[in-house]
């Protein structure tokens, strides 16, 4: 099984900064997923930019990032953000750059379309696809683009929801799945059962207790769906694919996936940052 983990970004809510002189392209990225905001910035708007500087914040503590982190950035040249948060979040951030800070730049954030950066959005209403897997879809390919061989690919994101979307090797996105993440399946669980309050269990092929049958449940479900998409894929596409796994949770799926995968901590970013080229490279 292959799994790795490529530039780890904090999961607590302080930031890194590496250096204070700061190149004239600089790029934010801004991810604003339903728990946190993930920040990083760039000394340029493409791919294998060199990192200056990255944090996150939880949701409820936008408003620290002008008196915080961003307090020690100078204004980014360009900016673009992926929101699944919804507009009230993004609105925070921008108040936090505009009013707080005086930042003159214009925000940009994702929206799905119907082509970009090399992937074709098979949705059926594209603009209802979630812009993180958008992102995320553009920054897998890109990422098994780098070793120099087209394969269909499965992209997993895992976090407080699920998504694991399939793209055939020429990029075209053929559709996905969405399921709940570990949380919510916990917690739909101990709201429609009585008494079933019980703490976080180990995952375990036969589990002999109710912790432990409820985190292998949910565990395996995330794994099944996983591994049903895959053979979706390669009975569609004749070719077996490569399987690209991202989200604060993804670390959990890791003994229990039956293909291999890559780990992939930062994929929204490098999503960003290839579609930041197309913009300003």
């Amino acid at each position: 099984m292959l799994h790795s983990s490529v530039n780890r970004f904090t999961k607590h809510t302080s930031a890194t900064i590496k250096f204070l002189i700061i190149p004239p392209m600089t790029f934010l990225a801004i991810d604003i997923g339903n728990t946190r905001l993930k920040w990083a910035m760039y000394d340029a708007p493409r791919p294998g930019a060199a990192l200056l500087a990255h944090g996150a914040e939880f949701l409820e503590h936008i408003e620290r990032l002008a008196e915080g982190p961003w307090s020690k950035l100078p204004a980014p040249r360009h900016m673009l953000g992926c929101v699944v948060a919804g507009e009230t979040a993004r609105r925070r951030v921008h108040d936090q750059m505009e009013l707080m800070l005086g930042w003159e730049l214009e925000p940009k954030w994702v929206v799905p379309s119907v082509q970009e950066a090399g992937v074709t959005n098979g949705y059926e209403h594209p603009l209802r696809l979630g812009a993180d897997r958008w992102v995320a879809m553009i920054g897998a390919r890109n990422h098994i683009l780098q070793r120099g061989i087209e394969r269909p690919l499965i992209v997993v994101m895992v976090g407080t929801a699920v998504t694991v979307d399939a793209l055939d090797a020429r990029g075209n996105f053929l559709g996905g799945l969405i399921l709940p993440g570990h949380g919510i399946m916990l917690r739909a669980l101990e709201s429609g059962t009585a008494g079933l309050h019980v703490p976080t269990g180990s995952v375990t092929p036969f589990p002999q207790n109710t912790s432990d049958a409820l985190t292998s449940g949910g565990t395996y479900a995330i794994a099944g769906a996983v591994e049903r998409t895959y053979q979706h894929l390669y009975l569609h596409c004749s070719m077996e694919p490569a399987c690209v796994m991202a989200g604060g949770a993804g670390w959990k799926m890791v003994p229990s996936m039956t293909r291999p995968f890559e780990l992939v901590d930062n994929l929204i970013f490098e999503g960003l940052l290839v579609m930041a080229q197309q913009r300003w490279g």
